[in-house]
């Protein structure tokens, strides 16, 4: 993370948070033997549906260190589940908690962590990178908050690019894409550092180039495996800078309206580039770098609209007469942009993602 202290306003600051990273092939089966190094005896495994079957094996391979299994995070981490989650934590005296699954359930064991202290193992079978970041958001009768801390960032993340292979086609786009939005933000973040805009850059064409073939074809491991390497660069960007307009935006509606996270940030990114590259420079140089020369703005919205599922706002349920509201929310406590936001200009860029 990065901050500009008071007294010298003009020096950069990078500060990398500490992580022990595992990536590549069956990787997975080194997560008893990190419990063991982190001293833990009673575990609990936070898993999403999807990922049934990899927490079934690793829930055996666990053995007498699982002290129990929790199935039903949500996505936008409802403090309500989070609660249920925690009553378990309390039963079982649970001294870890190992994620496994998209980000439902990272999310939920960066809620459980930061609350008791435990540390956190994640193990993520999605692309979107936020296990790599120390940023939570967690919702609550209809509105969603961020906030950030270096507890909140997993001690050890798990890269296997084997838990990705059975992953549909929509879900690795948009989550791939979730991943491409925290490399834009930081390219034109305000307390970007040359760290953080190598990683970025690196990101953005890591993602560019190797989603386009994972999508054509899924089984090949290599191409998964720069994919979930990228996306972990990517992760890192949001680590090391703050949140603009894309972010808030997909935080205002996701939480408001209950929408899918991975969605709702594809369907965005073509817009908020769209409406900001203009006004920054320096992230459409770098970006058009990742590109290979091509227009960033044609070449993720071209990948967005490939998506299957929902591509508009409209489609994914938001009413019309609400985009005033978000838009008015979001201008009246904007966060960083390198363009102005007015009230006025959000519900341009919203109604042309409607």
């Amino acid at each position: 993370m990065t901050d500009h202290p008071a007294e010298s306003p003009d020096v950069t600051v990078h500060e990398t948070l500490p992580a022990r990273v595992l990536l590549g092939a069956g990787a997975r089966h080194c997560v008893p033997d990190e419990c063991e190094r982190l001293g833990a005896r009673s575990v609990l495994l936070v898993s999403t549906p999807s990922a049934a079957a990899p927490a079934g094996e690793l829930a055996d391979a666990l053995g007498p260190r699982l002290a129990a299994r929790f199935g039903r995070p949500a996505a936008h981490t409802p403090v309500a589940v989070t609660a249920d989650a925690l009553r378990l934590v309390d039963e079982v005296s649970a001294d870890a908690v190992v994620a496994l699954g998209g980000g439902s359930a990272v999310g939920l064991a960066k809620a459980l962590s930061v609350r008791t202290g435990i540390p956190q193992i994640a193990v993520p079978t999605t692309y979107a990178g936020s296990e790599a970041t120390p940023v939570l958001g967690e919702t609550e009768n209809g509105v969603k908050t961020t906030r950030r801390a270096a507890a909140i960032a997993p001690g050890t993340i798990v890269y296997d690019p084997e838990l990705t292979l059975t992953l549909p086609p929509g879900l690795t786009l948009t989550s791939a894409l979730n991943a491409l939005a925290h490399a834009v933000e930081a390219l034109w973040a305000p307390d970007a550092t040359p760290v953080t805009d190598a990683l970025a850059t690196e990101a953005a064409e890591g993602l560019l180039t190797a989603l386009p073939r994972v999508l054509d074809a899924p089984a090949h491991p290599g191409h998964r495996g720069h994919l979930q390497s990228s996306a972990w660069l990517a992760g890192l960007c949001l680590a090391g800078t703050r949140m603009g307009l894309h972010h808030q935006l997909a935080h205002a509606l996701g939480g408001t309206y209950d929408l899918p996270h991975a969605a709702l940030h594809a369907l965005l990114l073509p817009h908020v580039l769209s409406f900001n590259l203009p006004s920054a420079p320096h992230a459409a140089a770098r970006l058009s770098r990742a590109t290979g020369g091509a227009d960033p703005v044609a070449a993720v919205a071209r990948l967005a609209r490939s998506y299957d599922g929902p591509t508009t706002l409209a489609d994914l349920g938001v009413p019309h007469d609400g985009l005033r509201a978000i838009a008015e929310r979001v201008a009246a406590a904007p966060h960083p942009n390198p363009r102005p936001v007015t009230a006025d200009s959000v519900e341009g860029l919203l109604e042309a993602a409607f």
